[in-house]
């Protein structure tokens, strides 16, 4: 083997990792959020947890990028670390199935169909396919599936190129003599960890294994303390993301590394007790593609099965090894922003189950915007220093959700948006600041209701009584677009601007009233300024609120055109 095969082999290696990249990346853009959404809610029990998993990492291709997903669902609070268990473990099976597809590389024959089969000769095809879907197709989710091609494509010329360009490794003596070091189950399994941790992916090195096996030169005896040492160190990507997280979502991912820890060190123990009572005859055998995928899909398997009925079992370890900390009330993030870690770094990853998050906790935000005019809108008629203290920390909330989720936007910004997800994401950008607006304008009318109080100036009856009817108009206002956030249904947009027509004719009439009681020396030329202040306030409340629906519905019209 000379210099030229070692650069063959690395080309090949990343070729390899690039096609398996691509390929999840555009399953992963295909699902558009609905892989995401299913396993946030389907985890009632651990055993639809697992079955959730292994399909969701089947599809996706990555059980490292389920593990992370769950890990920041468990952090933004959206799932419980009882149903994550489920779905860590099940992740672990939905892994091997690409051990299984790369396994077709060893498939040897004359026959035809069978010759078909092999990704030499389907992997030109899928490739040419995939570029016509990616070049001349204007469908989105085209392109995406041509993108799902050609990274199949890619990763199976890369495992060929590999398997080439490692075959004459078999005639070299230090290269068999390396494999049977690894037949020793710790040099194995730490072979295995290392390898995993650093490429961050175990199909991967489950597939530059295959790869390898076919110089002929590695035995089962060494295969199998690697595969359960890849099983380990899959788990360093959980383990990184958890960082920075909250307490729970530390949690998941130790589980995450109990689950895989136990599970390997129990079946390597008794596999080994076995062998030695009754050694095992194929473990001197050579491995082969099929062989490793039989061998990797056995051992996650048998540690699921084994570690299901303790997986609450898993969840107490874990929080005896993540306790919780006790800090200062100063020190706790107020329960106001929580909705905030819903937006949690892991999901950009995936901006359409981003864009997702964002979206609740805009939610979030009007809800809190809705509050806010509801508290300045009582100060009116009924001041209270306490009250209005409570408007201006409701205000100060609302702000800083407009920081975190336009940074949060930004973000999302620089990832490549699908025309669905990049129309939905300038819309929210609009939204965001018109609901930062209608937050603003709440705390100008607390800063009238306390000039009033200072000065000591009361309102008349019937403009008491007009104020009060256009105050519970626009909280109606604001309401409506509150639900139509929830649910755009277009006879809530209907409503809202009925609403707006009947204060504007409220708005007259309070305005006509307080003339008249000037001129009969019946008003205040004070009370006058701060009503004009009030009703202006009111106003631009309601314009943001409607600006709110026009944005949601001049998207939902270009959606539809």
């Amino acid at each position: 083997m000379d210099i030229f095969n070692v650069f063959t082999m690395v080309g090949g290696l990343a070729l390899f990792l690039y096609g398996m990249h691509v390929l999840g990346e555009g399953l992963s853009k295909l699902s558009g959020g609905r892989m995401e959404s299913i396993l946030s809610k389907m985890t009632d029990s651990p055993l639809k947890g697992v079955l959730l998993g292994a399909g969701a990492t089947a599809v996706i291709q990555s059980s490292s990028a389920t593990t992370v997903m769950v890990v920041g669902f468990v952090n933004s609070g959206i799932m419980q670390l009882k149903q994550a268990v489920g779905i860590i473990m099940g992740a672990n099976i939905g892994t091997t199935i690409t051990s299984w597809i790369l396994s077709l590389s060893g498939i040897k024959s004359d026959n035809l169909l069978v010759k078909l089969l092999k990704p030499e000769a389907f992997s030109p095809i899928v490739a040419l396919i995939g570029i016509i879907f990616l070049m001349f197709c204007k469908s989105e989710r085209k392109k995406d599936v041509g993108n799902i091609l050609l990274g199949f494509a890619v990763l199976m010329f890369g495992m060929e190129t590999m398997s080439s360009a490692v075959e004459p490794l078999k005639d070299i003596p230090e290269f068999t003599n390396l494999f049977v070091a690894f037949s020793n189950p710790i040099f194995g399994m730490i072979a295995g960890t290392i390898l995993t941790a650093v490429i961050q992916s175990s199909s991967a090195s489950v597939g530059i294994l295959q790869a390898l096996c076919i110089t002929g030169a590695i035995p089962y005896s060494a295969v199998l303390p690697i595969i359960a040492g890849q099983n380990i160190g899959t788990c360093i990507t959980a383990l990184l993301s958890s960082i920075g997280a909250n307490i729970n979502a530390k949690r998941a991912a130790f589980i995450h590394l109990y689950f895989n820890v136990i599970g390997t060190a129990v079946f390597m123990i008794a596999f080994y007790i076995i062998h030695y009572i009754s050694p095992f005859d194929f473990l001197e055998q050579a491995a082969t593609p099929a062989g490793i995928a039989v061998t990797h899909s056995f051992f996650n398997i048998f540690a699921t099965i084994l570690l299901l009925p303790f997986s609450y079992k898993l969840v107490k370890l874990a929080t005896i090894s993540v306790p919780e900390k006790h800090m200062d009330a100063a020190e706790e993030l107020p329960v106001r922003l929580a909705a905030l870690a819903n937006m949690d770094k892991r999901f950009l990853d995936n901006p359409s189950i981003a864009l997702t998050q964002c979206r609740k906790t805009t939610g979030v935000m009007l809800s809190l915007a809705h509050e806010a005019v509801t508290g300045a809108l009582s100060l009116i008629t009924d001041y209270s220093k306490k009250k209005a203290a409570n408007v201006e920390e409701l205000e100060n909330y609302v702000d800083q959700y407009e920081t975190k989720i336009n940074d949060y936007m930004f973000e999302i910004d620089l990832a490549p948006l699908s025309i669905p997800d990049a129309r939905e994401l300038a819309v929210m950008q609009q939204c965001v600041g018109n609901i930062e607006r209608v937050a603003d304008y709440a705390l100008s009318i607390v800063l009238s209701a306390g000039k009033m109080e200072k000065k000591n100036l009361t309102l008349p009856k019937e403009a008491k009584e007009d104020l009060s009817l256009y105050s519970s108009i626009i909280s109606s206002l604001v309401k409506h677009t509150e639900d139509y956030w929830e649910n755009p249904q277009p006879i809530i947009a209907n409503d809202a601007y009925q609403l707006e027509n009947e204060l504007n004719r409220i708005e007259k009439r309070i305005l006509k009233d307080h003339k008249k009681r000037l001129k009969k020396d019946k008003g205040s030329v004070d009370m006058g300024f701060i009503l004009s202040d009030i009703l202006t306030s009111l106003k631009k409340v309601a314009e943001h609120s409607l600006l709110v629906i026009d944005a949601m519905q001049a998207a939902k019209t270009e959606q539809s055109a």
